[in-house]
Parts: structure tokens; sequence; C-alpha cells
């Protein structure tokens, strides 16, 4: 799932490795998040975040909500960030790529990432988690672009992405 909205995220900044905390909505966001899971009797035997502190704060919420009494620990991980936008980290977001086929190197420009390389470390990342023992149901809070560029490496994002990334 991807961390849930933030400061950033309501000014119109790029947010990519640069960090920003939670709104009051994005809290609520994860709890919610939190809520539908324990509704559809998700329980996670392990749980992920990237090393951002929306990410984290996001998953510590969602547990919470998820099942108050368990108290699941989880891993922070550098290879669920976010992708690294360069110079344009905390930039207003008109100046972001929005076309995903232009976007796989627009970044490279200002000293960001290609989405192919997130694609990669994205998919070696989940990979490793999920081949781990005893990881059968696992819960990992990401980032939109990192989601969709491991998303593009299993499926046509497209139609997600055109009936509303949220």
């Amino acid at each position: 799932t991807r961390h849930g909205e933030t400061m950033f995220n309501r000014q119109h900044r790029i947010q990519g490795w640069c960090d920003s905390p939670l709104t009051e909505h994005g809290r609520d966001q994860a709890r919610e998040m939190g809520a539908i899971l324990r509704e559809r009797d998700v329980n996670p035997d392990a749980a992920f975040c990237s090393t951002a502190e929306r990410a984290g704060d996001t998953l510590e919420l969602l547990l919470g909500a998820l099942n108050p009494a368990q108290h699941l620990s989880y891993t922070r991980l550098k290879g669920l960030r976010e992708m690294f936008y360069g110079d344009l980290e905390a930039q207003q977001d008109f100046l972001a790529e929005n076309d995903p086929e232009a976007c796989r190197t627009y970044y490279l420009q200002f000293g960001g990432e290609s989405s192919d390389a997130v694609r990669d470390r994205m998919v070696a990342t989940l990979t490793e988690i999920m081949r781990a023992p005893g990881h059968d149901c696992v819960l990992a809070v990401g980032h939109g672009g990192a989601n969709f560029n491991f998303l593009r490496a299993v499926t046509d994002p497209m139609p997600i992405l055109n009936a509303g990334w949220g």
C-alpha cells in the first residue's frame, strides 16, 4: 500500500527521498486502511516499509487499527523507497513528468533515478521479502511512484492508473 497524504502532497510538491509529515487526513487514511484489512480478515505475519518517515508512520497507524493487541514489529527497507527525483525533490509538482513512458528517463537529467531502476529495485526487494520463510501474508507500505513501477513489472498498470491511482 501507499503511505497516507503528506504535507508535501497537499502543497503539490515532488516528494521522493525527501520527506514531510502525514497530514491529519493522511493519518486517517492509514487508520482506515487498517480497518479495511481487519474487515477483510487480513493478518500479516510480517510488515515492511520504506525508510521514509511517512511510510513508517502510515504503517504504525495501519497496524494499530488492524489489530491493536498484536504489536507486530516491522522492518524498514531502503529498497521500498520512492523514486529519487534528484534536483526536483521538494519542488512544485508542475515540474514533474506525468507521462509514464516519458518518465522512464526524465529524472536522470536532474540527477534522479530512471523508472526502470526503481522497477528493478522494487521487484528485487519484494521478491526477497516474499521468499523469506514464514512470509505467507506480508504487508508493505511504500510510495505511489515506486508501487507503480513495481506494478509495471507484473502487469499493465495503465488501467489502474486511469481508474484513479490513490
